[in-house]
């Protein structure tokens, strides 16, 4: 089996999480700048296998698009084109954000690493990995 990558894609960071091999357990693994991320996977995929990129699908509360979905959708159309073997699967992503600020929080963070925006994207990434493993097995 290879790894699930997840992506918590933003126009100027994306946050970046991880399985293990065997798919079991979700984990953040960096913050990239959003400039990067092409060249991060290619040197990722070259070490790693992947099986599939999860990809947050961000949504308004009444089950529309947001309007970053715009710029998701033509990282997808490159991701796709760069990794024609690898799957893409979108999740909801809604509330990833607030469950990664609660999650620093719960975890006993202070004020200043809370502010820390790269770290919440990678939370928010594992949240997003974390849920799609959870609703596939």
């Amino acid at each position: 089996m290879g790894r699930l990558i997840a992506i918590d894609y933003g126009t100027k960071r994306t946050g970046i999480a991880v399985t293990d091999e065997l798919q079991i357990i979700a984990s953040g693994l960096i913050t990239v700048e959003t400039k990067d991320l092409v060249t991060f996977l290619k040197e990722y995929t070259a070490v790693e296998t992947v099986e599939k990129f999860v990809v947050g699908e961000p949504k308004q509360m009444d089950n529309t698009a947001s309007e970053s979905e715009i710029y998701i959708q033509k990282f997808l159309k490159v991701l796709a084109k760069e990794f024609p073997r690898i799957p893409i699967v979108r999740v909801d992503e809604r509330f990833t954000s607030k469950m990664a600020f609660q999650t620093m929080i719960a975890s006993g963070l202070n004020k200043k690493q809370r502010q820390n925006k790269a770290l919440i994207d990678e939370i928010s990434a594992t949240l997003i990995l974390q849920s799609y493993l959870s609703s596939n097995f």
